[in-house]
């Protein structure tokens, strides 16, 4: 994979991007850097941030004051909050909740409840994966470490075809879908990565999403990389928890 990613922090943060044609640059703007800053988030998604990279993410994603995006599968709401923010109130931010995690583990329920009961410009939507609800003209769909879940065996036959084609029909034309997750080993068949090692094959992950019609822009393994990580042990492996290596691939819905 040719990629490169260069992080230099003086007065303002500037992330260079190693694209598909040519390379990409982008400076995290201050709606993305205030965002961090928002005294609603708690200390324990604050002090995340290093490990996760939450402003260049965002940078990537091209975030602005006044758009509308979406967290598809917001888990605990780390990203929702940071999107509440950034997009300000004058944008707006769909937290889809999958519901057929809500069934597996209510607490998802009771963690969206409490993220949206914070912020006035999140709308909660908890529906199955296939048929999320997104509605037409978003500027972003963000993914963060579930994209693998798209395929486990507890989900319906066809949930990750369903789904890239939901959030395409979501995205207004040159709307960006942003995905990040686990880095399994190449060639490692879908379903062993994703309900063995809840890990999924980037190339697998490409084939897919290109299937729906979205065209790649950006891919990086630099940003979120763990060169400790063997890609062969579960994300929930004690010894590599937290630790992962992960890729982010950015694509954009044709105008």
């Amino acid at each position: 994979m040719a990629r490169n990613l260069t992080i230099s922090v003086l007065a303002a943060l500037t992330v260079t991007v190693g694209a598909v044609a040519g390379v990409a640059v982008a400076a995290v703007p201050a709606n993305i850097t205030a965002a961090l800053g928002d005294t609603k988030r708690p200390p324990a998604d604050s002090s995340r941030d290093v490990a996760r990279h939450p402003a260049e993410l965002l940078a990537m994603g091209e975030v602005k004051p006044g758009q509308k995006v979406a967290d598809f599968m917001m888990g605990g709401g780390y990203f929702t909050r940071i999107l509440s923010a950034a997009v300000g109130e004058k944008g707006h931010v769909w937290a889809f909740q999958s519901g057929e995690f809500i069934g597996f583990r209510p607490a998802y329920g009771t963690d969206q409840t409490k993220v949206v009961a914070d912020y006035t410009n999140v709308t909660p939507l908890a529906a199955p994966i296939a048929s999320a609800g997104l509605p037409d003209g978003l500027d972003l769909v963000l993914t963060v470490q579930n994209y693998h879940d798209l395929h486990l065996n507890r989900m319906p036959p066809g949930t990750a075809e369903a789904a890239n084609k939901e959030i395409f029909k979501a995205l207004k034309p040159g709307g960006i879908y942003l995905i990040v997750d686990h880095a399994a080993l190449p060639g490692t068949p879908t379903d062993d990565a994703a309900n063995k090692l809840h890990r999924i094959d980037e190339a697998a992950v490409k084939k897919e999403v290109e299937a729906a019609g979205f065209k790649l822009v950006t891919e990086d393994d630099k940003l979120l990389a763990d060169p400790a990580d063997t890609h062969d042990k579960s994300v929930f492996d004690p010894s590599i928890r937290g630790k992962t290596d992960q890729f982010i691939l950015k694509y954009r819905k044709p105008k």
